[in-house]
C-alpha cells in the first residue's frame, strides 16, 4: 500500500480534531464576549466596538464582523464535512449502531451518538446564526442584539442552540482528551471518570452563563420593543 495513502485517514482525523478544537475555543470565547451584557449595556457596546475595530482604527468597521463570521462558517462546514465520514451511511448501519448501544450500554458510545445528533442540528442552528451575523454585521449591540432576540423572535433559535452547542462542545473536548491526551492505559478508566466530571461541570457553567445572558437580552428587548431599531451609543440612545 502507498505510504501516503495509508497516512490519509490519520491526517483527515487530525484535521477534524483541530477544526473541532478551534470551533470549541471560538464558542467558549464567544460566550464570554456575549455575556458582557451582564456587566451592563456600556460593557457590551465596548466589546462590540472592539470586534468592529473601532478601538484600533478610530471608527467601527462592521465588515470585520462579517469576515470573522465567514471564517467561522467555513470552518464549521469543513468540520461537518470531515465528520460525515463517521456517520451511519444508511439505515442498516444505523440499526446496527442502535443495537450496539442497546446491548453494550457503553457510555462513550452514547456520548458519540449524542455528538452525532447534536452536530447534525448544529449545522442548521449555528449556520443560521452565522448567516445572520454575516449579512447583518452592523445589527449587533445592546439594543440591536436585544431587538433581534426579542422583537425578531430569535430567542427561539438561541434557546435551541444553547444546549445543543455546549453539549456538542463538551463531549468533543472529552473525546479529544481521550484520543490525544497523555493518559496511561492502565489508569484510563479513572481518567475517563474524571474527564466526564469535568465535561459535566463545563456544560453546566456555560449553560448557566448562556441562560443568564439570553434572559438579559430578552429583558432589554422586551423593554425596548416599542423603540425597536433604535441604537445604543454609550449612555445616550439615538435613532439609527
Amino acid at each position: 500500500m502507498n505510504k501516503a495513502a495509508s497516512r490519509g485517514p490519520a491526517r483527515v482525523d487530525l484535521l477534524q480534531s483541530l477544526s473541532g478544537l478551534l470551533l470549541v475555543l471560538f464558542i467558549w470565547g464567544h460566550m464570554f464576549f456575549e455575556s458582557s451584557i451582564l456587566l451592563g449595556k456600556d460593557a457590551m457596546l465596548w466589546v462590540t466596538r472592539m470586534f468592529e475595530g473601532a478601538h484600533l482604527f478610530g471608527r467601527p468597521y462592521p465588515i470585520l464582523v462579517s469576515l470573522a463570521a465567514g471564517v467561522v462558517l467555513a470552518l464549521l462546514a469543513l468540520h461537518a464535512l470531515l465528520a460525515l465520514r463517521r456517520f451511519p451511511a444508511d439505515y442498516r448501519q444505523y440499526r446496527a449502531l442502535k443495537r450496539h448501544m442497546r446491548d453494550l450500554k457503553h457510555t462513550d458510545t452514547r456520548l458519540w451518538y449524542i455528538q452525532v445528533v447534536s452536530g447534525f442540528m448544529l449545522f442548521f442552528l449555528a449556520g443560521a446564526h452565522l448567516l445572520v451575523v454575516l449579512v447583518q454585521p452592523d445589527n449587533i449591540g445592546p439594543y440591536a442584539s436585544s431587538d433581534r432576540i426579542w422583537s425578531g423572535r430569535f430567542w427561539i433559535l438561541y434557546a435551541l442552540l444553547l444546549p445543543v452547542v455546549h453539549a456538542h462542545a463538551a463531549i468533543g473536548i472529552y473525546r479529544l482528551a481521550i484520543k490525544w491526551g497523555p493518559f496511561p492505559a492502565a489508569r484510563m478508566g479513572l481518567w475517563r471518570g474524571r474527564l466526564k466530571l469535568v465535561l459535566c461541570c463545563i456544560f453546566a457553567f456555560f449553560m448557566c452563563l448562556g441562560t443568564a445572558s439570553l434572559a438579559t437580552y430578552m429583558t432589554i428587548g422586551a423593554g425596548h420593543a416599542d423603540r425597536a431599531g433604535e441604537r445604543y451609543h454609550g449612555n445616550v440612545a439615538e435613532a439609527r
